[in-house]
């Protein structure tokens, strides 16, 4: 016993300074084939965007002309970086707590000098709360394969700054809008190398509600005109700006927006949609759930995968997978303590009770490729897209030489066994 207990000591001493490092680009080996990273170095530098005159929601009282004031947004820009760039880099700051600090640990390089070329752009949208590092790991994958990524700390909703919902409700698809034209209208090297003109949206919780509405789904008129809960419902019906079939929301979604990803939208279970708000999603979707969210409840995304008719949509869905499935970075080593302020670990802020979170990762950053590579770059991605819908269904037969005969239906990119606790179901346009 003695032995046994000096060897686990051991190992965790020898795992120790890798999880002090909380990195956040972890493949593992049996990740699917487009988890790994792509060609590209990676480069980061930050960012501050100011929308001058956004109306307050906070400030707006029942009566009178809405204030509006300055709504300033701090980033981070995720590119693909010139040849040669030595990756590296650290990310100061805290968990869901909103005191205790943190530094992540990636592969990007702080300030790195461009690649030459033009990149599509993508729009990281974290939760209530999050800030913009939570779905970092994604954003230093993508930054790999040819994209700008572009991640924001949205005010009022993030860790040290938790407002009324009601702000969240109101601003968070126009902050991704706002995001859109501010890279648009950059006139520095990253810009130049930006094509906002060919633009996606990964969303995850209220980051996925924005990322619907953004991409054409228009609240409902139940949305607008509850009564209750209370912090569901902003001052003078603000969100009335955002109701399916109204000229705010129409001008809102923008046509350089090409696909959306919602990872764990949150909105369908409170009737934030209808069925007939849910068909202006034209925009080719994939929605990533966990079949036990007890938040944004798996039935109701699924719901939204059901109704959104007019676009040809995916969901994939970890199976008993909580509200926390894929979007989330690994758990920082500081998170498994227990917080004062919070009253608890912020682990399960990050984690899922089933799933390892890299796993997670891992299949999302394989599946976000495959989905944006097709409907942003224009490849052909169709064969990790067209999948036997439950994972669980296909079939491994390959000869001695790794050759897939012709009963071969697993799922591409997966090793063998690989391919567990799985569903990709998809419906076209007009399903």
């Amino acid at each position: 016993m003695r032995h046994l207990m000096l060897a686990a000591a051991a190992t965790l001493a020898c795992a120790a300074p890798a999880l002090s490092e909380n990195r956040i680009d972890l493949i593992r080996p049996d990740a699917p084939e487009l988890a790994a990273r792509g060609p590209h170095p990676v480069g980061v530098r930050a960012a501050s965007f100011t929308d001058p005159d956004r109306i307050d929601v906070i400030a707006t009282t029942a009566t009178g002309t809405p204030p509006t004031a300055e709504r300033t947004l701090q980033a981070e820009i995720w590119y693909p970086a010139a040849d040669g760039t030595e990756p590296g880099t650290t990310y100061d700051t805290m968990l869901r707590d909103g005191v205790t600090p943190t530094t992540l640990s990636g592969s990007a390089a702080r300030d790195a000098a461009p690649a030459e070329g033009s990149f599509p752009l993508v729009i990281l949208s974290h939760g209530y709360p999050g800030n913009r590092y939570l779905m970092s790991h994604l954003a230093e994958n993508l930054a790999s394969k040819g994209y700008v990524v572009v991640a924001a700390d949205h005010p009022d909703s993030t860790y040290d700054d938790m407002g009324a919902f009601a702000s969240t409700l109101v601003n968070r698809a126009v902050d991704q809008r706002f995001l859109l034209d501010s890279m648009a209208g950059l006139e520095d090297e990253i810009g130049a190398i930006t094509d906002a003109d060919t633009a996606a949206v990964v969303g995850y919780s209220m980051g996925g509600y924005g990322a619907m509405i953004f991409g054409g789904a228009g609240l409902s008129q139940t949305a607008i005109d509850r009564t209750e809960p209370e912090r569901f419902i902003p001052p003078q019906k603000l969100l009335s700006r955002l109701a399916a079939g109204s000229e705010d929301h129409a001008a809102l979604v923008d046509p350089r927006v090409k696909a959306i990803v919602a990872i764990a939208p949150w909105g369908r279970q409170h009737e934030f949609w209808d069925a007939d708000g849910l068909a202006g999603m034209t925009k080719p979707l994939l929605l990533v759930a966990g079949s036990d969210d007890d938040v944004s409840i798996y039935d109701a995304i699924r719901q939204i995968f059901d109704q959104t008719t007019a676009a040809t949509r995916h969901l994939l869905t970890f199976d008993h997978a909580n509200h926390n499935a894929a979007a989330p970075i690994p758990a920082p080593v500081e998170a498994w303590a227990f917080s004062e302020s919070l009253g608890r670990a912020p682990f399960d802020h990050y984690a899922d009770p089933v799933w390892d979170s890299v796993r997670m990762n891992n299949v999302l950053q394989h599946f976000t490729t495959a989905f944006l590579d097709q409907h942003l770059k224009g490849e052909d991605r169709g064969a990790f897209l067209d999948l036997v819908p439950d994972a669980e269904d296909g079939v491994w037969s390959v000869d001695d030489a790794g050759t897939p005969d012709a009963t071969h239906s697993y799922w591409p990119g997966f090793p063998d066994r690989s391919a567990k606790g799985l569903m990709f179901e998809t419906k076209n346009a007009g399903q």
